[in-house]
């Protein structure tokens, strides 16, 4: 049982880092190495390979060696254990439009949702686009508003059917670990008095957020960012692996060989 629940915690903390490629269009190939820091735990490290079809995430966690390897347009997620020569599939995923092209609304790639532009406004100084989104949970509509930045292609504001509000705001540019960026601060308020502040750093050549502080302690951080075309091998399933299903414990049973 033990070994199961670091299984399960391991690929946890890397959906961590490899869910985020399904928020943003990235169009530029790059390496890169990502950390996570949470409080009382120790950091998490691993290397990322980026592609423009596919996302690799290289993870050892307590010495457990697992191969993250997600297909944003094909709504496919592969998972590798080198020690074990295995791997396991999902398919069904959410895909995105992964192509290069900026999605053309918040619908695209969310399942059972529908959207309607209400308009162009000025927000903060900065042109959006503002559309209402629906979606069937648990066999009842819900409604919010979000606000698109017209260049960026981020929401700047949300609005949620139970009162909560989400709005990032521009505070300038600047230079990080040698990249250009922009800050970004991120706050959450909801009517029940709950309200969260966090700070984003979105880099302009990647398209994407390479650092964000949280409230707590807690950090997310893109760096040593290397771009060049990465080699198609990195994002195949080694020969003479052998799948196994989602419902097979052999894996479990038997526990990840450590790494080393």
């Amino acid at each position: 049982m033990k070994k199961q629940l670091n299984l399960i915690w391991v690929t946890s903390l890397l959906m961590f880092f490899s869910i985020s490629v399904y928020a943003f269009d990235l169009t530029v190939e790059f390496s890169a190495d990502a950390t996570q820091v949470t409080p009382g735990r120790a950091p998490l490290s691993s290397k990322m390979y980026v592609s423009k079809d596919a996302v690799r995430t290289d993870v050892n966690v307590q010495r457990y060696r697992v191969i993250d390897i997600a297909y944003p347009k094909k709504g496919k997620r592969i998972l590798i254990y080198p020690d074990q020569k295995a791997y396991s599939e999902q398919t069904g995923l959410p895909a995105k439009s992964w192509s290069g092209k900026s999605v053309k609304t918040p619908c695209d790639g969310v399942k059972d949702a529908k959207c309607k532009k209400l308009g162009t406004e000025k927000l903060n100084k900065r042109k959006v686009n503002k559309w209402q989104v629906e979606r069937l949970v648990n066999g009842k509509k819900i409604k919010s508003l979000h606000w698109i930045d017209d260049k960026r292609r981020i929401a700047v504001k949300e609005m949620f059917h139970d009162g909560g509000v989400s709005e990032l705001k521009m505070l300038g540019a600047e230079t990080i670990n040698g990249r250009k960026v922009e800050q970004w601060e991120s706050k959450f308020s909801h009517p029940s008095g709950q309200q969260r502040v966090s700070m984003q750093w979105y880099d302009l050549q990647l398209k994407m957020v390479v650092r964000e502080e949280l409230p707590g302690g807690y950090l997310r951080e893109i760096k040593n960012i290397e771009v060049k075309k990465q080699d198609k091998s990195l994002f195949e399933i080694p020969k003479g692996f052998k799948k196994i299903e989602n419902n097979d414990n052999s894996i479990n049973n038997k526990g990840i060989k450590p790494a080393g």
